[in-house]
Formats: structure tokens, sequence, C-alpha cells
């Protein structure tokens, strides 16, 4: 008997939710034959055999929660497997950071919580850390363990985050511990535009063309090693709002393609992400990020930077507003921007710059 743990999905990740077997016991496989697929980092990803053999036992079922390792398949004969199979591994420029805890993102257990309010907090499976003391010099008393045993029950069962929402919490989670934010905001008059000028599209170029005048936001930072890496490839990550949660797939080399192109890859991309069949690889290596979350709502945002990015831009819901124009007041189709970057790599300076680039190349007329 020989088993296959369940390989390393790249980026870090140390486990995946299996989503459906495509085998069963017993089955005859050959090497390459899809066994099984797992949801990460927000795709479905296919895990192929190893080997040639016959399936002896399946680890696990839908829904399962898998550690990276931890054993997926045993075979009942074939040749030994292969337990070093990398599934979309990333190049080393490209690895995440480790994940910090974030400093004061629970406070400490106060000093002075009597035992019986410690059993009665178990029994009503009651966390001291979310509890709001009302006892002298931050104590806990029953009545508190009691209050917030009553705001559970009204909120209903707690559910588990899986899948996208999952990886979501894990990104957020470590970009918050690790990127020092600051963000900066302006307005782009687009009362130029044609009609039924595609706003994703020429939002898109317009980054590329900032990225040209202050390259300092096209970069990858390690943290760990102090380096950064300036970028001479445009490739967009766009986040795309599906039923599951976000995904954000990357438009590549957009500075060197047609708005044609880009409009084709973008809509090919989309359908993808909605459908959860986009490949792994279409997720990662994003330079820099689009949030288009004005297609919902919103004017200005301030937006979370994923490592090892330094900067995301947002675009608001374009409105009407009193500009001047030639000067002179007039009411213009106006088109909010945010930009968050990460102040530990990109200074006010740089940043403003590629906002200025950015907000020029959108109010030319074409």
């Amino acid at each position: 008997m020989r088993q296959f743990p369940l390989p390393d999905l790249g980026e870090g990740l140390q486990e995946a939710e299996i989503v459906a077997w495509h085998v069963t016991d017993g089955d005859h496989v050959v090497a390459d034959q899809p066994l099984v697929s797992v949801e990460t980092d927000k795709a479905v990803v296919e895990i192929p055999s190893p080997q040639s053999g016959r399936i002896a036992r399946l680890f696990g079922a839908k829904g399962d929660l898998v550690k990276v390792g931890a054993p997926l398949v045993e075979f009942s004969e074939g040749p030994q497997a292969d337990t070093g199979t990398v599934v979309g591994e990333l190049r080393q420029e490209e690895q995440r950071q480790p994940q910090r805890a974030p400093s004061g993102a629970a406070r400490a257990q106060p000093l002075h919580i009597l035992p019986a309010v410690r059993a009665l907090a178990r029994q009503l499976n009651v966390d001291l850390n979310s509890v709001q003391a009302s006892g002298p010099e931050g104590t806990i008393t029953r009545a508190d363990v009691e209050r917030a045993a009553r705001s559970l029950t009204e909120a209903g069962p707690a559910e588990a985050l899986r899948g996208m929402r999952r990886a979501m919490a894990q990104r957020m989670a470590t970009a918050g511990a690790e990127v020092v934010p600051a963000s900066v905001t302006d307005e782009a008059d687009i009362g130029a535009w044609p009609v039924g000028e595609d706003a994703t599209i020429r939002l898109v170029r317009g980054i590329a063309a900032a990225c040209k005048a202050e390259p300092s936001l096209n970069v990858w930072y390690n943290a760990t090693a102090s380096e950064r890496r300036l970028l001479s490839r445009v490739d967009i990550g766009i986040a795309v709002d599906t039923e599951g949660g976000l995904i954000v797939p990357v438009l590549r080399n957009v500075g060197e393609r047609s708005s044609h192109d880009l409009r084709a890859g973008l809509d090919r991309m989309r359908a993808d992400a909605k459908a959860r069949s986009i490949p792994p690889e279409e997720l990662r290596g994003a330079t820099i990020t689009l949030s288009n979350f004005g297609m919902i709502g919103g004017r200005f945002a301030n937006l979370v930077v994923v490592p090892p990015q330094v900067a995301i831009i947002g675009a608001g819901r374009i409105g009407q507003r009193v500009v001047v124009h030639e000067g002179q007041p007039a009411v213009r189709a106006v088109l909010p921007l945010s930009l968050t970057f990460d102040h530990r790599v990109v200074n006010g300076g740089e940043a403003a710059r590629f906002l200025v680039a950015l907000k020029l190349d959108l109010e030319r007329s074409s």
C-alpha cells in the first residue's frame, strides 16, 4: 500500500476543501487521471494521479478540509507515488510572506475572572475575549457572560468560513498584519468620453499609462529581505464579485494589448470566474489591482493592498457633478478614484504622481 498526500498547493496555503471525488474505492486509474477537485485560493483545482494503480482507499469526503501533506489516496498497487508534486507553484519572487498576528487583534483576558464565571462561559460556549466587562477593574461578571450568550443565541448559529470566504479571510488577515496602508483620492472629468465608452477598459489602459509614468507602484515588495522589485510588465488583478465570493483573476501585459483584445480577455476571465473554472495560474502574479466597486455603488474607498503588491486602485460610481470646464462651471460626468498604497514602499509624492497620471489619461476623449 502506498499513500499519496495532498500536494503543495502554492502561495503558502496549508489546506484545501474537497469539492468532488472523480474516483471511488477499487477503481483502476492511470497516471495524470484526475482524482479529486479541491477548492483553494478562490479556485477549484483538479489534482491528478501521480501513478497508475488501483485505489484502495480515499481519505476525506466532500466538504472536508485536508491539510497539505495529509493522506489523500491510498494505492494498492503500482510504482512509488511522487510525494513532491507541487500544484500551481509560484516563482520565488511571488511567494507570500508568513502571516503575523496583528498587534492588539484580540485583547488579553481580564486578570480577575472568578472560577465560577469561567465555568459558566464554558457551559454556555462563550469566548471570554469577546465579552464586554462591566465589573470593577475590568472584571467579567456572570451577568456579562449571560448577556453575551443571549446575544449569540439571537444572532443565530455560527457558520464556518469555507472555500472562497475562508481564503479571503486568510489573505485579508495577512495583509492587515503586514501592510502599512495610506490612501489618496481624486476625480476624473470624463465628460469628453464618447457615448458607450468601456469604462473598465479605459481604467485598465489608464493604469498601464500611470505605471509607465510612475513605475514605483508597479512593484512587488519582499518584506523579509526588505527588497522591492520594479516590474516592467503591467499585469492587473481585476476584482470580480461572484455569488460565492470575491475572485481576482489577472489580466496580463495590459500595456501592450488593444482595447478589443483586453475586453475579450476580461469577458472570458469573468465567465470562468463565475463558473468557478478559472485556471489557478490566472489568479497569480498580479503586479497591481483594480477594484471597480462603483459598478455596484460607492464613491471612494480605503482598499486593501495584498502583498507582494504595493498598490490597488478603486473606481467609484460615475455621477454628474458641477466642475470647472474650460474656465466655466459645468455639469459633467465624473469618475471618483481611490488609490491605496503600502507606505512602507511607496511615498506620498509617488502615489500622487501616479494618481495624476491616471486622471490625465482618463480625461482624454479617447
